[in-house]
Parts: structure tokens; sequence; C-alpha cells
């Protein structure tokens, strides 16, 4: 297979990136993700609260209404502990958060040290399914501090090659 990638921007912060989903690793959450963005997306980015350096990208559930794709995620390529340039998809099952009817897929855009995937629901394995290259970690993460201090913004998401 081709390398895949996804183009991730942001245009108040700067942030624009390629990253290689990781099907080696994490073939069941590329295989969404890649589904996923068959359209370019717009999804809404916040900062995380409990996860530390993160921009939470949750995708609306309007987005997945009728996709086949949109089932259960398996943890694969799991971490507890994302590291700098890691792109995680964290599944949450319905009613599992807040009683919330629909389920919860949201990508993680972890861009500095101390990250932890604990949440008010406990500890939640997720899944890195993309790597920033390591000679953009460092654009990366000063896009992301930007996104930080700007507050809540709208991140598009779109593939990249192959």
């Amino acid at each position: 297979m081709t390398e895949r990638t996804i183009l991730i921007r942001e245009a108040r912060s700067g942030l624009s990136l390629t990253a290689p989903l990781l099907y080696d690793k994490a073939p069941d959450n590329a295989a969404f993700l890649w589904e996923y963005l068959a359209v370019e997306r717009t999804v809404p980015g916040l900062h995380a609260m409990w996860t530390g350096p993160e921009i939470s990208c949750p995708i609306p559930s309007a987005h997945l209404d009728g996709a086949g794709y949109a089932h259960p995620l398996p943890p694969e390529n799991a971490t507890l502990h994302p590291q700098p340039g890691d792109i995680v998809m964290a599944y949450v099952p319905a009613r599992m958060w807040g009683g919330s009817p629909n389920p919860i897929f949201d990508i993680g855009l972890f861009y500095g040290p101390g990250a932890r995937m604990l949440f008010p629901i406990g500890w939640l394995a997720g899944s890195v399914v993309a790597r920033v290259p390591a000679g953009d970690i460092a654009h990366f993460a000063e896009a992301c501090g930007t996104i930080r201090r700007n507050g809540a913004c709208d991140v598009v998401f779109s593939r990249g090659g192959a």
C-alpha cells in the first residue's frame, strides 16, 4: 500500500502539516480516519482539560450519521501516555460518558510531554493512528500552543497522499 497521509490545518495558528497514517500499527483506526476524510472535514478543536498538552477534536455526531465505517474502534497501537507528535483516535461507546446516546470519536493532537489519557470516566487507551514527522514537531507544538492561547478553533482535516 502506498503511504497514506492526512493534512491538518488551522488558520489562526498557522498549523499546517502532513502526517502519515500508521496502517501497519493501527489498521482499523487508520481505515476509519481515511474513510472519514473521503471529504475534507472541519472539526471543532479546543485545548483539552484533563489530558494535558492536547488539542481535542471531537468528531461531530452529524458527520457520522449513516456512515458504515463508524463502528466501535478497537485499541491499536494503544497508549495511555501519548508523546509529542502523536495523533490519537479515542473511542468512547454510546452512553458511557454522561449518558450520551452517541459514541464519541475524538482526534487528539498531542503536542508536548506529560500527556495522559485520563478522563473523568477513568483511564482510556487511545490508538496512535498517525505521527507528525520529527522535523515538523516544533512547528506543531508552537501552533498548538497558539491554539491553546486563542481558545476554541476549527481544525481542517483532509486526505493527503495515496
